[in-house]
């Protein structure tokens, strides 16, 4: 295991980028198992209210990700400062992204059903990150050859080929496996054959006369949100908590 480490993560200069995602995906969890208790009742832990303003934890957050961020560039990818830099700039984002959502819709929304977003974008940033750790170039061209990575006339091709992909991907309602597929391109060109969702851009543009593609699309969708909504609830829940079922407006005792 420490030749593997040494070999994949410390001499590529990838240990800030391990020590980064360590930060982030702990921060979360602490992050969400305090506000799952301050949302109870118990423990020490209440939300911070100085002079009656609820500061949610993206404050902190925003600034811990500018200071781990532009003080990573400026030293590096070796040395302690660059791992303790990486690490700020983990827990940063962290506390951001757990908060995504509230940053989306400018609203409390941290356990609203909105407030699921949030969960989602910390599990696809950190697949995103291990996909990078394991080696995975953006849109593929970790896939050329040495000859080939000589070719400046090749590897333009495959980024274009492979971000033209991503895009269909993206206009055809897909945008899971259209941010995956900027590392995994086979994921993309999976997106960009399949047919589209029903209410994404690439549908109103093409399927208006397509009566029976436009079906298919429908029938497709509903099946799959039929198949895979229950579980994706079930796991969003498991990680960040369930949402309020009758969520009113106002002020809350919510931790976010």
């Amino acid at each position: 295991m420490g030749h593997w480490l040494q070999q994949n993560v410390v001499e590529p200069g990838k240990l800030p980028l391990l020590l980064a995602l360590a930060a982030f995906v702990l921060t979360f969890a602490i992050t969400r198992m305090i506000t799952r208790l301050i949302r109870a009742g118990k423990g020490p832990f209440r939300n911070v209210t100085p002079g009656g303003v609820h500061v949610h934890h993206v404050v902190p957050g925003v600034v811990l990700t500018v200071v781990g961020g532009f003080g990573a560039v400026a030293s590096g990818r070796h040395g302690a400062a660059a791992g303790i830099l990486a690490v700020v700039f983990g827990i940063g984002a962290g506390l951001v992204l757990d908060e995504f959502a509230l940053i989306l819709h400018l609203d409390d929304v941290y356990w609203t059903e909105e407030g699921r977003q949030s969960v989602e974008v910390v599990v696809l940033t950190a697949s995103l990150v291990l996909l990078v750790l394991a080696g995975f170039s953006p849109l593929g061209v970790d896939e050329l050859s040495g000859e080939q990575q000589q070719n400046r006339l090749g590897v333009v091709l495959t980024y274009v080929l492979n971000f033209a992909l991503v895009l269909v991907s993206l206009f055809k309602g897909k945008a899971r496996m259209a941010v995956i597929g900027t590392l995994l391109p086979f994921v993309a060109l999976i997106g960009a054959l399949r047919l589209a969702r029903p209410a994404s851009p690439w549908a109103r543009r093409f399927y208006p006369r397509r009566h029976r593609a436009r079906a298919r699309a429908v029938l497709r969708a509903y099946h799959h949100d039929v198949r895979w909504a229950g579980p994706r609830r079930r796991f969003q829940d498991l990680i960040g908590g369930a949402p309020d079922r009758t969520a009113l407006p106002g002020p809350r005792r919510d931790g976010s």
